[in-house]
């Protein structure tokens, strides 16, 4: 071999060697996804396009946390990939999903919504998948222990609400659905009236997907009489509908319809002789109903609204208002001030600090699952109290065991904006668990 051709093979070996240690030292190279780590693959289910309640803002807010985290190299090098799901608010469609995401070999199924908790937690639980941060609208992301919510559900909402109505109600009238869900939440408003020495509220129960709620309307209105009266509203989706049906009743004996009320005349306590208040919890009502119906002409202008987080203008969220400028921009689905892309947002956040802190080129589910079981905690950036999931942070109320976030934020709807009603988070936790 002559010298010039050996140096010339010297110089292959030599470049290849460097090559291949930039492509396998640290793992991954500054700027790309993956690397030496194996990619990390989750799913985020939701409805859409049903006749019922719709989430389209989650599995889109997923996709443009994906595409924002992968820009950076990945979670800790992991590319992350996200499957979505159209749930389709059936049994079928939740269960379906639930076996793609074990087909897919996914670590966990991240900021989902589903009120079909039975369909979709038997297999996840069967494959050992973790079920992070659901929106909290099923009974069994309370009760699972392959479960970890981020807010206190449904639950948590409702009692909380009653707290909010105790001060300025006089009597309530609650429409809620006719399902085995909605049974439970009569119980739950009136723990939170009642811990304020209130009666309980009126229970309407109605058709979760009807096209108008004129008749429940009407017995609402006459429930909550004339003086200090609030109706209240938990109805998904249909819960424009209902309002819709509200302020189209007739007028009242002395020329008074129901309204949102105090606020919108400047104050909190429903000054306004005559008026019905009206009142509903986040995911219900939320900034883009409010959009929707005519902002500061809306019929919500006045409504009390009971939330899991900040009001969507707190400083809290602007990570997740950049991210959403940066990688979801066109997209109309993925509303910052959505309750449902919120949680999703929040949910990832959990996942992403999890796989940090494994540290490691291989994720698994049962890894993610054992790391959230033996008390990883989770700074949401104020979003929420600091989330952890061992044994002695569950709450542990009867039909939710597996909440730790107990608090809820009072707000009002003023000049078309949902705001806080009073500043902070209010713990509701004892609330919860005296309901019946």
């Amino acid at each position: 071999m002559t010298g010039r051709r050996l140096t010339s093979l010297l110089a292959y070996i030599t470049t290849s060697a460097a090559g291949a240690s930039l492509l396998t030292g640290c793992g991954v190279l500054p700027g790309a996804t993956g690397g030496s780590r194996e990619p990390v693959t989750v799913m985020t289910w939701a409805p859409d396009q049903t006749r019922a309640t719709n989430m389209p803002g989650m599995p889109a807010m997923a996709q443009a946390f994906a595409r924002w985290v992968n820009s950076q190299g990945g979670i800790d090098g992991h590319e992350l990939r996200v499957l979505t799901c159209n749930e389709h608010n059936s049994t079928a469609g939740a269960a379906a999903c639930a076996r793609r995401a074990v087909r897919e070999n996914a670590v966990a199924v991240v900021g989902s919504y589903s009120q079909n908790g039975r369909a979709f937690m038997a297999p996840l639980e069967a494959a050992g998948i973790p079920y992070i941060g659901g929106y909290g609208i099923s009974e069994d992301e309370f009760t699972s222990p392959l479960s970890y919510p981020v807010n206190g559900g449904q639950a948590s909402l409702i009692a909380g609400h009653g707290i909010q109505l105790a001060g300025s109600c006089r009597t309530v009238s609650l429409v809620r659905p006719d399902t085995l869900a909605g049974d439970r939440l009569p119980e739950l408003l009136n723990s939170g009236l009642r811990k304020a020495s209130h009666r309980g509220a009126v229970d309407i129960p109605a058709v979760e997907d009807a096209a108008e709620y004129t008749a429940q309307a009407g017995r609402a209105r006459e429930k909550a009489g004339e003086k200090q009266g609030c109706v209240t509203a938990v109805l998904g989706e249909r819960t424009q509908t209902f309002f819709d049906s509200f302020r189209r009743l007739p007028e009242q004996e002395g020329g008074e319809r129901g309204r949102g009320g105090g606020a919108a005349a400047g104050g909190d306590s429903g000054e306004e002789k005559g008026a019905v208040r009206i009142s509903s919890v986040l995911g219900s009502v939320g900034q883009p109903v409010i959009d929707r119906t005519g902002g500061a002409h809306s019929p919500f202008e006045g409504a009390f609204v009971t939330g899991w987080y900040p009001e969507a203008g707190d400083k809290s969220w602007a990570p997740m208002r950049e991210v959403i400028q940066e990688h979801a921009f066109a997209d109309n689905r993925v509303d910052p001030a959505d309750a449902g892309v919120q949680t999703t947002w929040i949910a990832y956040t959990v996942l992403k600090d999890v796989i940090e802190a494994l540290d490691d080129d291989t994720i698994s589910a049962s890894r993610i699952a054992h790391a959230l079981d033996r008390g990883e905690r989770i700074d949401t950036g104020g979003l929420t109290p600091t989330l952890r999931w061992k044994y002695e942070d569950l709450l542990g109320a009867p039909g939710y065991p597996r909440i730790v976030n107990h608090e809820v934020t009072f707000q009002v709807v003023r000049k078309g904006r949902l705001v806080a009603q009073k500043p902070g988070f209010v713990d509701v936790g004892e609330t919860v668990l005296s309901a019946p």
